[in-house]
């Protein structure tokens, strides 16, 4: 890891003509705006189509792409769609928030006149070929909608137990539409590698972030059952969480399906390395969301309403992360450590060799000494002011317990100034401390308060629907942006 620094943005954030970010102009003018202020680094959220909740951590598919990702001008130009065609999502271009109600309801049927001219079968072919897991994922999602959306758990049983004679039978009768589902990854995949070439170019690194779990309602889950702990009737036996906290009084409640881990070592973590490598295809570093589960996870009864019952329970350690290396050896990975960490946890990331995650917004509880301080941060790691799951500098300033604040404004010393410059010392004390790689959210470069927040973890609706307002990225900034950057020597050239 080279000195240096970047920003964390979702592509749903981007501006765009039709209520939510693509893959479009907005993204690749988002890209010229870092390289011109000196940024190397563009961190992500997932990018997995998503399902009840509109979350990015809890998709359909741990390989596929987000159809709402897809850009409409692009198409347009392609011939593919007409500017008429996308009407019906022309009025989202200056809402303040995705409305993802309006983005089903009409997106779907734009994409589909998309594929009603297109004319080229031999590219969904070669697709087809080049990504194993394609299959499995229309078809899921074909029979989703032939299903009236019910989670495969709910289909009838030859078809959610993948009797052979049952699949054959559907793939007929549903062939157009599962080879719509794989013409809407083809697109993804195409925009997406365009972009990825394009950020390359210009000396942008794009991370990755993949959740450790997926989702129960998942192709994955549903075309490998066995690699996961179901009963008989292909219910969770346990599922994923967190214990209660200090902040959480009856602990989270997630819901994924847990591994099985033993299988999973038996093949040599087959599915996860496949997993990896279609990721690798798409991003140059990669996040792995909720490392501690690795070594160790917390197990939830299934149908309980909290997670006050579960236990916790040991992971694959250090086999899962010798087989990982041995496949990719040369790739960066980033651990998401947060939260209690053990020392077995510790002793697990210091033997994979991953830089972890210090949050700069952790350091300041008046209660207790933390880890999170910057003056404590090892150089094998990644600084962040705060993340999707933190409410933004200027939103903890006005909101966070009023002693932490004190000692936050006294640490960075700016005790005399107001609290939108103050955001400006959090920012500079994450690029001025020790760690290799510092992300900074967008929404702490503009100073933005407790509305452009993206997630309030554990509460449902108003989450992941912020939008960066058009021209906010301004040649000023950009410039501000390089001279905070060159000031603290994170200006190296990372060779691609």
């Amino acid at each position: 890891m080279k000195r240096c620094s970047g920003v964390l943005l979702p592509i749903f954030s981007l501006p765009s003509p039709y209520g939510i970010g693509t893959l479009g102009k907005a993204a690749y003018d988002w890209i010229d705006f870092l390289h011109e202020a000196g940024q190397q680094l563009w961190q992500v959220l997932p990018i997995g189509p998503t399902s009840f909740g509109d979350s990015p951590y809890q998709s359909f598919s741990a390989f596929a792409g987000n159809p709402y990702f897809i850009d409409l001008e692009q198409l347009c130009e392609d011939g593919l769609l007409q500017k008429e065609d996308c009407a019906p999502l022309a009025d989202q271009a200056d809402s303040a928030a995705i409305d993802y109600a309006k983005q089903y309801q009409y997106r779907y049927a734009i994409l589909k006149k998309a594929y009603s001219r297109f004319d080229n079968p031999n590219e969904i072919s070669r697709f087809r070929k080049a990504h194993n897991w394609v299959d499995d994922y229309a078809l899921f999602m074909a029979l989703k909608d032939s299903y009236n959306g019910l989670a495969w758990t709910q289909w009838p049983s030859a078809i959610r137990k993948r009797e052979r004679h049952a699949l054959e039978k559907a793939r007929q009768e549903l062939q157009s539409e599962v080879d719509f589902y794989v013409f809407l990854q083809l697109l993804f995949y195409t925009q997406w590698k365009k972009l990825a070439a394009y950020a390359r170019a210009h000396n942008v690194k794009i991370i990755g972030d993949i959740p450790i779990y997926v989702a129960l309602d998942s192709a994955d889950a549903w075309a490998n059952p066995e690699l996961f702990l179901l009963d008989e009737e292909d219910r969770p036996v346990l599922v994923a969480g967190c214990p209660p906290d200090a902040f959480t009084a009856d602990g989270q409640l997630w819901g994924n399906p847990l591994y099985r881990w033993d299988l999973m070592q038996e093949t040599g973590f087959q599915w996860w390395k496949e997993r990896l490598s279609g990721s690798f295809e798409l991003y140059d570093c990669l996040r792995i969301d909720h490392f501690r589960g690795f070594e160790s996870y917390y197990a939830i009864p299934y149908g309980d309403k909290t997670a006050r019952n579960g236990a916790w329970q040991k992971g694959p350690g250090k086999a899962f992360v010798d087989s990982i290396k041995e496949a990719f050896p040369d790739i960066p990975i980033i651990a998401e450590d947060l939260g209690y960490l053990t020392p077995e946890i510790r002793e697990l990331l210091e033997y994979s060799g991953f830089p972890g995650m210090k949050i700069l917004q952790f350091a300041f509880d008046a209660r207790e000494k933390s880890d999170y301080i910057p003056f404590k941060y090892p150089k094998n790691c990644v600084v962040y002011t705060g993340t999707h799951d933190n409410d933004t500098i200027l939103g903890w300033l006005h909101s966070a317990p009023p002693a932490s604040v004190r000692y936050a404004k006294s640490y960075l010393l700016c005790e005399a100034v107001a609290d939108e410059t103050c955001v400006d010392f959090f920012v500079s004390a994450a690029l001025s401390c020790a760690a290799d790689w510092a992300v900074i959210p967008i929404q702490d470069w503009l100073r933005l308060g407790h509305e452009a927040r993206i997630n309030t973890p554990s509460t449902l609706g108003g989450n992941w629907v912020w939008r960066l307002r058009p021209g906010s990225c301004t040649k000023a900034l950009a410039k501000e942006m390089k001279r905070k950057t060159e000031l603290y020597e994170r200006n190296s050239v990372i060779e691609p």
